[in-house]
């Protein structure tokens, strides 16, 4: 799609098949204090423009169904730009702004501070996230994570490993893939994870490269991706994926792997990374972009990503038992500082090059 066709608001759908559902307000105790005036605020905008939010993504689809039915009289339109191209299309249009919310990985919400294109507003539970997981006035906060896990396909291998250093038995020989670190998103941060797991962190690298340096010298590295290989996984192409947790899940419960599949948290610690949300600066429907942002923050709207195999950012959610089920606690995993993490690029980009390239 083009850019300019984009920030004229083509590619935004609205939600038609729910607009006829009956108007009424919603009965019953609010899902926190002032919800019941912000909803009538929002009433007379009768609208709220939620940007890069693709219904198939995160369970998208169905935050919009259940925000829908609490606020019939708020329509809520919606377009799947990406994150760095929402980043675009705000700065574009901040003379005329058209969204009212952005949804993006955390380190596309820190380029659109940055860019001033966002503005301060702290949503239900704000104060609940970690730090690394908001900017301090609000001007984006996380709203779920994804979380770096082993996706292990059983029939191809004989022990579904628990830990990193289980993947550099000789069992593993030839059997791991994982992203292209240098390239995608993904693969830096899994390499974040293994720094987590070898003593370091997202200032000490080092540790990371080199786990993946022993993994290649090992020959337990299958391939390295330039582009997520979920069909190849599905397949039975990969006997190891080191990737997404939520990849896993939906591969396991959506897409037919059942039991031949098991999705591992690593014990020694692995890394969740956050997607953000953030209310656009001088938004045209402010009332209805807050409604929206709080529904989302809320224990309901929280537990609606969980359903779409994301874990919810705000701790201590109490998730439905079969939910829970999928998406044990993990103590174990580190929220990522994408700031940090960002400004370590070019010493992932080299030092992976290094202990990986020579194998």
């Amino acid at each position: 799609m083009k850019r300019r066709t984009l920030i004229q608001f083509a590619g935004l759908t609205p939600l038609a098949s729910l607009s006829c559902l009956p108007a009424f307000a919603f009965d019953g105790p609010e899902l926190y204090a002032g919800e019941k005036a912000l909803y009538a605020a929002a009433e007379k905008e009768g609208l709220v423009v939620s940007f890069d939010t693709g219904p198939e993504w995160a369970n998208w689809k169905a935050l919009f169904r259940e925000f829908k039915k609490r606020y019939p009289e708020v329509e809520l339109t919606y377009n799947d730009l990406g994150s760095a191209a929402t980043v675009v299309a705000l700065e574009k249009s901040r003379r005329r702004p058209q969204a009212d919310t952005a949804y993006y990985f955390a380190a596309s919400a820190v380029d659109a501070v940055k860019k001033d294109v966002v503005a301060p507003f702290q949503p239900v539970n704000f104060e609940k996230l970690p730090s690394v997981f908001r900017e301090a006035t609000g001007k984006w906060f996380t709203i779920h994570t994804l979380n770096v896990a082993f996706l292990v396909n059983k029939k191809l291998v004989k022990n579904v490993p628990a830990s990193w250093a289980d993947l550099m038995q000789p069992e593993f020989k030839s059997s791991v893939v994982y992203l292209d670190p240098r390239s995608t998103g993904v693969g830096q941060v899994i390499v974040f994870a293994a720094a987590y797991a070898n003593g370091g962190s997202v200032d000490n690298v080092k540790p990371g490269t080199d786990y993946f340096g022993a993994l290649h010298t090992a020959g337990n590295v299958m391939r390295v991706e330039g582009t997520t290989p979920y069909a190849k996984f599905l397949k039975g192409e990969i006997p190891v994926w080191i990737s997404y947790e939520n990849d896993g899940l939906k591969a396991k419960h959506v897409d037919g792997m059942g039991d031949a599949m098991e999705v591992v948290i690593p014990k020694e610690a692995s890394v969740s990374a956050p997607y953000a949300i953030s209310l656009v600066k001088n938004g045209p429907n402010p009332n209805s972009a807050k409604l929206w942002l709080n529904f989302i923050m809320s224990e309901m709207g929280q537990g609606l990503f969980a359903q779409g195999f994301v874990r919810p950012s705000v701790p201590g959610i109490k998730l439905a038992a079969d939910v829970a089920a999928k998406m044990p606690p993990a103590p174990q995993l580190k929220p990522l500082d994408v700031i940090k993490a960002s400004e370590r690029k070019a010493d992932v980009d080299k030092l992976w090059a290094q202990a990986t390239l020579a194998k």
